[in-house]
């Protein structure tokens, strides 16, 4: 019986410990998009921004979870042809997402640069699409590193990852002769950005 008491105790104060560590800092992001689609024959990265804001839950120096809310610019520059149909121009194709992540930031030997990571789900808001209608919700997978300062001034960039092709394909089909004709068409997106939190007494 003393020992489960000893154990019990123990447990308790390793848990008192840890909670006493934790601390909520919100703040914003803002930064670069460089976006493009992949499978599509031609287009090019189109360039645009994100903002938005974060709380950074700090468990201990090597571990936070930062939820995060942000408006995001995405798409791409694809060819648009006009007149006997081999005159083109390039145009930015719009979509634009309202998105929600939580990504877990490992910071390296308790210090300021980190590794970063988890999942997007972005709710299309707008596109600016003719001929066709993309599907109104990805899914997205974010990866990156980052530094930050002191202050809680945060140098990040990162690779997003879209999984939900946005043309609501299934994947990738194959005609009678074994020939692929449906590659899938999903969001990618390098960000390159900055984040502030502040401190909450």
């Amino acid at each position: 019986m003393k020992k489960l008491t000893v154990i019990a105790f123990v447990l308790f104060i390793g848990l008192t410990s840890s909670i006493a560590q934790v601390s909520v800092s919100p703040g914003f992001r803002g930064g670069l998009n460089l976006s493009t689609l992949t499978n599509i024959d031609d287009n090019r990265t189109k360039t645009d921004f994100y903002i938005g804001g974060l709380v950074n839950i700090k468990f201990n120096k090597y571990f936070s979870l930062q939820p995060e809310i942000t408006y995001s610019r995405q798409g791409d520059k694809g060819r648009e042809y006009f007149g006997n149909g081999y005159n083109y121009r390039y145009v930015n194709y719009e979509l634009n997402y309202l998105t929600l992540g939580a990504v877990a930031k490992f910071n390296i030997g308790g210090q300021g640069f980190h590794l970063l990571g988890g999942p997007s789900f972005d709710f299309k808001i707008s596109d600016n699409y003719i001929n066709s209608s993309p599907e109104s919700f990805d899914l997205a997978i974010v990866g990156g590193v980052g530094y930050t300062l002191r202050n809680g001034l945060t140098f990040e960039a990162r690779l997003k990852q879209g999984l939900v092709d946005i043309y609501g394909y299934d994947g990738v089909e194959y005609d009678d002769n074994g020939y692929r004709y449906n590659d899938l068409i999903l969001n990618q997106v390098f960000q390159i950005g900055i984040s502030y939190t502040f401190k909450v007494k």
